[in-house]
């Protein structure tokens, strides 16, 4: 929150803007605040940044206003009375974030803080639920993650002890993607459904079942603008979905040499997105290893695609080297700007996609011991 409030003088601010006649009305009671403390409620309008303010009496205080629909805001209390711009110098900026919508909104705290207060309305009542369900897994996942980091290096290096716990992850993740779904369906004219939606479909795969789950919004949540845009992502998602013909590209290989994804047609194909200075991919390549060399007999190679910077040139063909990447490897050297993870909607590594000979994707994001089940599959 802090960062955030350092940010403000960066952005177009509109004291006091309304975009119509008031539609939300937040009233607070934070405590037994008084002068010189002032309330403060930051949120956009379009692509405007607006600030209103209340003084607040007794704890109380008042904000009407208007957002063209649900948006993140930010309420900051000033408690010394010394003005916005200069909350960011402060150690402990109190700042409590919600969802503004043109609702009435209670923000209730027994303290004089608003960090912990508690927010009354339909759509914050949803957010606290789906943020609980949430949670539990997430919670979870800081396990796998801390007993990753209390084990050895030797451990650590085990691919075995990475596979046990890549398998536990994807039972994770799973799970999330049902609580996700759980919610979208329960909730079809909730606005955070569309949130839902947009987190589900950051590693779903299935544009099918994105499509389906759309399908069941009400008609006013797709008339939103958030609801239009995930929509949009959607039709250019289906260009690498599974199903679909893999577009084709051509980058240059270590040699300076244009290699063109067509070229490999007539073989299983497996994509690998990738890079020198990412410990998950680095962490996944015994795994990729293990599967080329068993495999690299039975009409199956890999292409690799490194998003590697441009002055990392020395660091991706040492990272081959030392991971025993033997088979092709392309790259521009433009980080997240490669223009082949640009085509195909990269927005994390590691991910890959495996082609059939015709250039039909068949899979995606295949880890640990799955890679290799699949490959036997097709194979």
């Amino acid at each position: 929150m802090k960062k955030w409030l350092f940010a403000l003088a960066a952005f177009p601010l509109l004291a006091n803007a309304q975009s119509g006649a008031a539609k939300f009305t937040v009233t607070g009671k934070i405590g037994s605040l008084n002068a010189p403390a002032k309330a403060y409620l930051i949120y956009k309008v379009g692509a405007n940044q607006n600030v209103d303010s209340s003084a607040i009496e007794n704890g109380v205080f008042n904000i009407t206003g208007d957002v063209l629909e649900p948006e993140m805001a930010q309420l900051a209390i000033d408690h010394k009375g010394v003005g916005l711009q200069k909350l960011g110098d402060q150690q402990n900026v109190d700042v409590l974030a919600f969802f503004l919508s043109n609702e009435n909104i209670k923000i209730n705290s027994v303290t004089d803080s608003v960090k912990n207060a508690t927010v009354s309305d339909l759509l914050n009542n949803e957010s606290k639920e789906l943020r609980a369900q949430l949670s539990q897994v997430e919670d979870e996942a800081k396990k796998l993650q801390a007993e990753f980091a209390a084990a050895g290096p030797d451990k650590q290096n085990s691919l075995a002890f990475k596979n046990a716990l890549q398998a536990k992850a994807v039972i994770l993740q799973n799970r999330q993607k049902q609580i996700l779904k759980s919610f979208i369906t329960g909730h079809t004219n909730s606005f955070l459904s569309i949130i839902a939606l947009s987190m589900l479909g950051s590693h779903a795969g299935d544009m099918a079942e994105m499509e389906n789950l759309y399908s069941l919004l009400s008609t006013q949540l797709k008339n939103t603008q958030t609801a239009k845009t995930f929509r949009a992502s959607i039709d250019v998602a289906k260009a690498t979905a599974v199903g679909s013909i893999a577009p084709d590209f051509t980058q240059n290989d270590v040699n300076g040499k244009p290699v063109s994804l067509s070229s490999f047609r007539g073989k299983y194909v497996l994509i690998d997105f990738w890079a020198s200075w990412c410990g998950p991919c680095r962490q996944e390549n015994p795994n990729v290893v293990k599967a080329y060399n068993k495999y690299k007999g039975k009409k199956f190679t890999i292409l690799g695609v490194s998003l590697d910077k441009p002055e990392a040139r020395n660091s991706w063909l040492a990272a081959i080297k030392n991971d025993g990447l033997t088979w092709t490897q392309v790259s521009d050297l433009k980080y997240w700007n490669n223009e082949v993870a640009q085509l195909y909607n990269i927005s994390s590594i590691p991910a890959n996609f495996l082609l059939d000979p015709q250039g039909r994707i068949i899979a995606r994001d295949l880890r640990g011991e799955d890679l290799d089940k699949k490959l036997a599959e097709v194979l």
